[in-house]
């Protein structure tokens, strides 16, 4: 809207951050609507009232999910490149009850990192990304991946490693997301329960 506005209100709000664009929006006072600028201008307002709303609010939820995730599960958080969001994300498809996963195998599964043979089995031994499994998870998995890529020095050495075998980045990512969830599985596996004396 604001590309189309006239010259002077482009000029206001020229260079502006987001924050500092709605803020500024937001405080625009409402004219008789007579005529297309008065129908702009009110228009901006009230979207810049709604932006600040919702940003409010998203703050105040991503608070809430930052808790909850150092309360569940803070061991998610401590290795490097998983956030509060990737975190969040396995609890979600985990759910209050871990043990009905019985293996990496079946994590892997679930989020669609096992690998899958791209033959028939019988001449190749490469092997594809699974476009199966709970699709947020694996993103979130991926996104991990990519942050270790390129900040975590064993990723980088590892990356290195297997350029110069000859793998492709995609099989590289492949292999990366099925050790990062290995890691995970680990992390959210229950404790084994222990045998009273008395029983």
């Amino acid at each position: 809207m604001l590309v189309h506005a006239p010259d002077g209100l482009r000029h206001e709000t020229a260079g502006k951050t987001q924050i500092a664009l709605a803020r500024h929006l937001a405080g625009l006072r409402p004219r008789q609507l007579e005529g297309p600028e008065d129908a702009l201008r009110h228009a901006l307002r009230t979207l810049a009232k709604r932006w600040q709303y919702l940003e409010a609010e998203a703050k105040e939820l991503t608070k809430m999910i930052d808790d909850l995730v150092h309360r569940v599960a803070p061991q998610l958080l401590e290795p490097f490149g998983i956030g509060v969001d990737t975190a969040a994300e396995i609890l979600v498809v985990v759910g209050d009850n871990p043990e009905r996963i019985k293996s990496e195998a079946a994590l892997a599964k679930l989020a669609g990192i096992a690998p899958v043979p791209t033959g028939s089995g019988m001449t190749s031994v490469r092997h594809r990304i699974n476009h199966g499994g709970h699709r947020r998870l694996n993103a979130a998995i991926y996104r991990t991946v990519i942050v270790r890529m390129r900040f975590h020095q064993p990723t980088i050495d590892y990356v290195a490693r297997r350029t110069a075998e000859g793998k492709t980045k995609r099989e590289i990512i492949r292999c990366r997301k099925r050790y990062v969830i290995r890691e995970v599985y680990h992390l959210i596996r229950p404790a084994p329960k222990t045998v009273s004396a008395g029983s």
